[in-house]
């Protein structure tokens, strides 16, 4: 009986584990993650299409789940943007594809505004060279407010200091016109 017993708990919590990570398109995102001295739970995942084809999965971490896009846009803890590549993509294409986002979700003043902080992620994501598939991209905010950028856990580029910038790249995918509307309605639909 005690083995029945130790077997059904051991079931029991194992379930509640795997419950816990979320998989999309084959791509594991783990419940929670650290980004500085921050702990943060994963608060939704989803997947990036354009016409028919997969692009990316992407994770977004959070100190504290949200359904609100605007309250996730004005909260300045940290976060964490995770993105997995599908599909092969080279730097140019995924530089673009993010300036597309942020033209999109923003004025012509605010761009200008955040045109240092634009043009060094892009100088950095396209220095990358090729985004092939497997390829992971982070986008850190971390307790300063400033924007770090990481591909396959390598550091690229300085980090971006200006707090507004990590906001404005979160419109990309949860703005007014996000990148996918799909991916944005599971980025907002908390794993927990």
């Amino acid at each position: 009986m005690k083995a029945l017993v130790r077997t059904l708990l051991a079931a029991t919590l194992l379930s509640a584990s795997l419950a816990q990570a979320v998989e999309v398109a084959g791509i594991d995102f783990a419940p929670q993650t650290q980004v500085d001295n921050g702990t943060l739970s994963l608060n939704g995942a989803g997947l990036r299409t354009r016409l028919t084809f997969k692009v990316y999965a992407m994770g977004l971490y959070l100190r504290s789940p949200s359904t609100s896009s605007a309250d996730i846009l004005q909260d300045s803890a940290e976060k964490r943007i995770r993105i997995v590549m599908i599909r092969d993509l080279d730097g140019k294409q995924f530089a673009d594809a993010m300036l597309d986002g942020l033209k999109r979700n923003h004025d012509d003043e605010t761009l200008a505004a955040l045109k240092p902080s634009i043009d060094a992620l892009l100088a950095a994501v396209q220095g990358s060279g090729e985004a092939k598939a497997g390829t992971e991209v982070i986008l850190d905010r971390l307790a300063s407010g400033a924007t770090r950028l990481l591909i396959n856990g390598q550091p690229q580029g300085s980090d971006i200091a200006d707090p507004a910038f990590y906001p404005a790249l979160l419109r990309i995918w949860l703005g007014e016109r996000p990148a996918d509307s799909g991916l944005k309605a599971s980025l907002l639909k908390p794993t927990q």
